[in-house]
């Protein structure tokens, strides 16, 4: 009796598009938790709060988390470049989710509230240019995209790093009462920028004897 293929006998592994698939849908279900439990009641008085706090909060981490991809790989050997898309696009779902909770729900489209906010809340000023980028940056994402601009896409798509800043400002300086938490994440993220300028170690050729 012959021996089974060795091909046959093997999973195929999952796909580059659908890791990045199932990624993105695994760490979207925190909005689904959140929405259904303001929904049923379970987050107080005034759930659209707890559900904007933390929508901006993830938008926030996996911002943060896809900067870290490529030092991660740099200087630890971590390869998770296939994941550094849907990481950039659940950043920007998180803020755009966070914005729209801060319209609809929190301001009921009154553009008399808005306009009021935007001029004595500086924070929000902050936090819609890093969201305008998060918009620029998730449009021109795709394969077509990279393509279509050629040598343009990597100076627009480093305009991400501007984001995280105008992320830390606006997320600093959002509460009325002093909160560590803000300056802890905008200390990592200092730090994951910093290594961004470490000079990459030149490979030494062997010398001939």
């Amino acid at each position: 009796m012959a021996p089974p293929v060795a091909g046959r006998t093997r999973r195929k592994n999952l796909s580059p598009l659908a890791r990045q698939v199932l990624l993105y849908a695994l760490f979207l279900l925190p909005a689904v938790f959140d929405l259904v439990e303001a929904w049923m009641g379970w987050l107080g008085p005034r759930p659209y709060r707890e559900c904007l706090h933390d929508f901006g909060r993830y938008a926030f981490r996996f911002l943060l988390i896809s900067l870290m991809v490529t030092p991660l790989r740099r200087f630890a050997g971590i390869n998770l470049i296939v994941y550094r898309r849907p990481l950039g696009l659940l950043a920007f779902t998180y803020a755009a989710l966070h914005i729209t909770l801060y319209l609809t729900w929190a301001r009921s489209f009154d553009p008399a509230l808005v306009w009021k906010d935007f001029t004595t809340r500086p924070f929000l000023t902050f936090g819609l240019l890093a969201f305008v980028i998060l918009c620029v940056l998730a449009a021109t994402s795709t394969r077509k995209s990279i393509m279509r601009l050629g040598r343009r896409w990597a100076p627009l798509h480093k305009t991400v790093y501007l984001a995280m800043v105008l992320a830390c400002i606006h997320y600093s300086i959002a509460f009325k009462v002093w909160h560590v938490e803000p300056f802890i994440y905008a200390g990592i993220a200092a730090v994951v920028l910093a290594v961004r300028f470490v000079p990459k170690a030149q490979k030494t050729r062997p010398t001939s004897q």
